[in-house]
């Protein structure tokens, strides 16, 4: 095998990261990394991710990139945090454009904010190429759950975000700003196409009861199986069961503080006169 993943698992958000190396040049990335965030005193840490960082420096890696598949409602990254030890840049899909405006408005950001994409060093579209030592990063455009939804294919491997879940899970919600079923359907198929053979790493797993969490599974694995999309599941069937079924979902435990981190590509609001970042709650309005 040319390269070699590394998972790492966030119980409190059922959250996955990955650190992809390739073996030859020894050059990595890391996708979805998290931040530690303590709720009820709004209290980040860094214990999780400082487990990759120690996997990034026991293995000798230069990391190349630090990709976002999605700016999370569910987790906060700990992308900036990952830039600051290791110097690469953070890159995310072009359609976090989209979410920043939406989610500037819900904040009232004000003009200070750039809802333009200029927090990351790198936006990307359908088609890019990204160098990785001997390896190649190929971003696909997959919204749906969201509108910058983005998979990175690396060899016999695709990291698709939320796209999908495991099998027995299914898909994720597409009642966000910019979320469409439809949308996911196609995005769906698109991965389906890669191939049987094709291994899927999932963001998310919310696993039922008795099972473990996992983070792997392939194409052959999920046209077979996916509770929410097996292969003959027609696309006015998906819409139905996905439109019903995001009708009795609340809120993501930690979608108002996360966004407002993760729009800014992992750093924290400006601090105001006192020296404290401040993140905001809008009430009845969610």
């Amino acid at each position: 095998m040319n390269h070699e993943v590394l998972t790492f698992f966030d119980t409190p958000t059922g959250s996955w990261s990955y650190l992809v190396a390739d073996a030859k040049s020894r050059q990595a990335a890391i996708i979805d990394p998290v931040l530690d965030y303590d709720a009820a005193a709004a209290r980040t840490g860094t214990a999780g991710v400082d487990r990759l960082l120690q996997a990034v420096r026991e293995r000798n890696l230069a990391v190349a990139w630090i990709l976002e598949t999605h700016a999370h409602a569910d987790h906060l990254t700990a992308a900036a945090y990952l830039k600051a030890q290791l110097g690469a840049p953070v890159a995310i899909g072009t359609g976090i454009r989209t979410v920043q405006q939406t989610f500037a408005r819900i904040f009232n950001l004000g003009e200070e904010f750039a809802a333009d994409g200029s927090q990351f060093d790198r936006l990307l579209v359908d088609g890019d190429s990204l160098p990785l030592g001997n390896l190649a990063i190929r971003v696909l455009a997959t919204p749906g759950h969201t509108s910058d939804s983005v998979s990175y294919l690396i060899g016999d491997a695709v990291f698709v975000g939320d796209t999908l879940f495991m099998p027995d899970v299914g898909s994720a919600r597409c009642d966000f700003p910019g979320g469409d079923a439809a949308t996911l359907y196609h995005s769906v198929q698109r991965l389906y196409a890669l191939g049987d053979r094709m291994r899927l790493f999932v963001c998310h797993d919310y696993p039922p009861t008795g099972r473990q969490a996992q983070c792997e599974s392939s194409v052959a694995a999920q046209r077979a199986g996916n509770i929410h999309l097996r292969e003959g599941v027609s696309l006015e069937a998906f819409i139905a069961m996905r439109t019903a079924r995001d009708a009795t979902l609340g809120m993501p435990r930690l979608i108002l503080p996360s966004i407002q981190v993760n729009i800014r590509a992992g750093q924290p609001p400006p601090p105001e006169s006192n020296g404290v970042s401040y993140l905001k709650l809008p009430i009845d309005l969610l």
